[in-house]
């Protein structure tokens, strides 16, 4: 006695074709004839008529017109040294090292004939 397939309980499932049967219990091929697949997304769909194609964006900065000005560094200059000379305060030296952070990696490794860029004072309050 055999156990009908049920496509709910995969222990009743075979894939030997019923030919069996009828070719004289000599295995026949698998049929897959009735196989269907779906895949389904729970993700909403893109809207349609958004276009980001010509998408552009560029940045500038207005820090050169908003009176900073530049040095050049001299034998035996330090950062504390410029700001000192700028600033009236060597304290001020980050200000002088963030401002030139694309050409500077370590604050105390500035060389004679660098050009730095210095800041415009703050406004005492």
């Amino acid at each position: 006695m055999s156990n009908p397939q049920n496509p709910n309980d995969p222990a009743s499932l075979s894939l030997q074709s019923d030919r069996k049967a009828e070719t004289g219990n000599k295995p026949g091929k698998a049929d897959f004839s009735n196989v269907r697949s779906a895949v389904d997304s729970t993700e909403a769909a893109a809207p349609r008529g958004a276009d980001f194609g010509n998408v552009q964006s560029s940045v500038s900065s207005t820090e050169d017109m908003a009176g900073a000005t530049s040095y050049t560094v001299q034998k035996g200059d330090t950062l504390s040294h410029i700001a000192k000379a700028q600033y009236g305060k060597a304290s001020q030296w980050r200000r002088i090292f963030d401002a030139n952070r694309d050409q500077l990696d370590d604050p105390d490794r500035i060389q004679p004939g660098q050009v730095l860029k210095i800041p415009p004072a703050e406004a005492d309050s």
